[in-house]
């Protein structure tokens, strides 16, 4: 397995001269709100066909669902330290819908308010998941939960083990 600079450092190159990333994220809620987690899964492969991974996961005392799948997308893309194109992979259509459908940009338009003119929720994440996936390439790609894909299965494992943890975060945009 390589080191995560060296994962970071990109050996395979996309045809735009970027690193290709495949992303998978998870979040997860007890009681919503309640104690929550994320987990993520980070692969690209090198040159030498070997596939690099990493797993980012961190647990929160109190927080909710739509939060954690957010965190998931945002610990992924926070992670890379230089532009990429990602596949970024989600049960979250949440997450999904807002990038492929353009929630995000009528958002905005309205002072980031919904099409109902109600305050949209979650606005320091989906500031922060901009940001992140700003520097980036990323396709958006929602598929099923707890559907037997392989990596959806182990994100849903870490973020259900982190937020069943002991050393829990505190999520300040939600309990702040």
């Amino acid at each position: 397995m390589a080191t995560w600079s060296e994962f970071s450092a990109g050996q395979a190159p996309s045809p735009a001269g970027r690193m290709r990333v495949e992303a998978w994220s998870d979040g997860s809620s007890r009681g919503n709100p309640g104690p929550g987690g994320f987990g993520t899964v980070l692969r690209y492969v090198g040159p030498d066909g070997r596939a690099h991974e990493r797993e980012i996961f961190a647990g929160y005392r109190r927080t909710t669902n739509n939060r954690m799948e957010l965190m998931g997308a945002i610990a992924a893309l926070e992670a890379l330290r230089r532009p990429c194109s990602v596949t970024m992979t989600t049960d979250s259509q949440y997450v999904c819908n807002a990038f492929n459908q353009h929630w995000i940009a009528g958002w905005e338009r309205r002072g980031w308010k919904t099409a109902s003119k109600q305050p949209v929720k979650n606005v320091d994440l989906w500031k922060r998941l901009i940001a992140a996936a700003a520097p980036h390439d990323v396709t958006w790609v929602w598929v099923k939960g707890h559907a037997g894909h392989a990596e959806n299965e182990r994100c849903d494992a870490l973020a259900t083990a982190a937020a069943d943890g002991t050393d829990l975060l505190e999520d300040a945009g939600f309990e702040g």
